[in-house]
């Protein structure tokens, strides 16, 4: 399909909106729809998005603020319809051949009130493109806002909702408000969050963000870490039959074993068969994930931390350690750190860390790791954060029905 982003200005232009509209059109671009921005201000940052610039649909532009002078005082200017009509054309233009017009906080905020009439001209006398309005700061609930609105057009037309336009707000409390507002069924009016982009926000390496997403381990929680090559004194069969006893408190808990077996000893290559076999026994394929079928030769040292960034905790179940360096890294990486109750590793992490005895029964180990969760709320609002904040998960969930739908 063919998209269009519009806000007073885009990217460079610091802003929550702005942030908002890059993340969106780089997921829109991504699922091969064809994408631009308009805006008043902006540049283009990226070759597959380009951004058109039209003046008058900035808040800034000193004809849209002079009308606002007059606008904030309950008159409506002389030139104000001459400013709707040149707002059109140059949309109309623009707007050619575009199937889905998504705008943001511009039917909403009374900064360029011009602009939001042209909007509306152009969405009832036109099928195409069909119209979201995207809300993030009504003006009319906003009691800051409230003496530089007046009953009457054009101010009405933000506290309206438009016949044939595709309600969106980002929260359920401007659900509530606009449902309250435009005088509607709350469920007309869809809510999608802002998010984060993981790979960004993290500092992931390509290879990492590959992986990331062809195992969707963005939807997991808790994530299991244990960062060891694969050899018998590591003990990884427990880290599995730890995971499906934690999978019964947790369906989206999750294992990655990042090394590859053991250089020393051949016999390490039927260790790894045997904790597939197993892993399959328990059916953990979607769940317990061995990085050496993706990087045979060991993951890249680089990327190491890039797991810790990920991960929720850390799982050492080892039998044996004459140091642990993995206790370091996840001390450093901020996150949770379960071993077993080793002399090498409590002299590390000492009462820093949460200890059991290799030989515990698995599901008596997943209940402590279920209690440190449940009784932890950074750990659950991390988990949280990953499974339902990413921009991909977004557009997948919540974004991509809706363009479905007005196909």
């Amino acid at each position: 399909m063919r998209i269009t982003l519009l806000h007073y200005a885009a990217p460079p232009v610091v802003g929550g909106v702005e942030t908002v509209i890059a993340h969106q059109a780089q997921q829109l671009n991504r699922a091969g729809n064809s994408v631009r921005i308009l805006a008043g201000r902006g540049e283009t940052w990226d070759a597959q998005i380009p951004v058109r610039t039209l003046p008058l649909i900035d808040s800034r532009h000193p004809h849209i603020l002079k009308a606002k002078a007059s606008l904030d005082k309950g008159v409506l200017p002389d030139e104000f319809d001459e400013l709707v009509e040149r707002i059109k054309r140059e949309l109309m233009e623009a707007l050619a051949g575009c199937d889905i017009l998504i705008a943001h906080n511009v039917l909403s905020l009374h900064k360029n009130l011009a602009l939001t009439a042209a909007i509306f001209q152009i969405s009832q006398e036109n099928p195409r493109p069909r119209l979201i309005a995207w809300h993030h700061d009504p003006a009319w609930t906003s009691p800051r806002y409230l003496p530089e609105l007046h009953d009457g057009y054009p101010w009405n037309l933000l506290r309206t909702a438009w016949p044939n336009v595709r309600q969106v707000t980002i929260s359920e409390a401007r659900q509530t408000e606009l449902a309250r507002l435009f005088q509607i069924p709350g469920e007309n009016i869809s809510v999608i969050p802002a998010g984060l982009d993981l790979e960004e926000f993290l500092n992931l390496h390509p290879e990492t963000c590959t992986l990331l997403k062809k195992l969707s381990l963005a939807n997991n929680g808790p994530i299991l870490l244990t960062p060891v090559r694969l050899t018998r004194r590591k003990n990884i069969e427990l880290a599995l039959r730890t995971l499906a006893a934690l999978k019964r408190s947790y369906p989206s808990a999750a294992l990655i074993v990042t090394g590859p077996p053991g250089p020393h000893n051949p016999t390490n290559i039927d260790y790894f068969s045997e904790l597939l076999s197993l892993r399959t026994a328990l059916h953990l394929q979607e769940s317990a994930y061995f990085l050496a079928e993706y990087f045979p030769e060991g993951l890249p040292e680089s990327s190491v931390p890039d797991f810790y960034r990920i991960s929720d905790l850390l799982f050492l179940p080892s039998r044996e350690e004459g140091f642990g360096i993995p206790i370091l890294e996840a001390g450093l990486a901020g996150i949770p750190i379960f071993c077993s109750d080793l002399s090498a590793l409590k002299a590390l992490a000492g009462e820093r860390a949460n200890y059991f005895d290799p030989d515990d029964a698995p599901p008596e180990i997943a209940a402590r790791i279920a209690h440190y969760i449940q009784t932890h709320p950074t750990l659950q609002m991390r988990m949280h954060i990953r499974q339902h904040y990413s921009w991909e998960g977004i557009y997948q969930t919540l974004i991509a029905p809706i363009l479905e739908e007005l196909k």
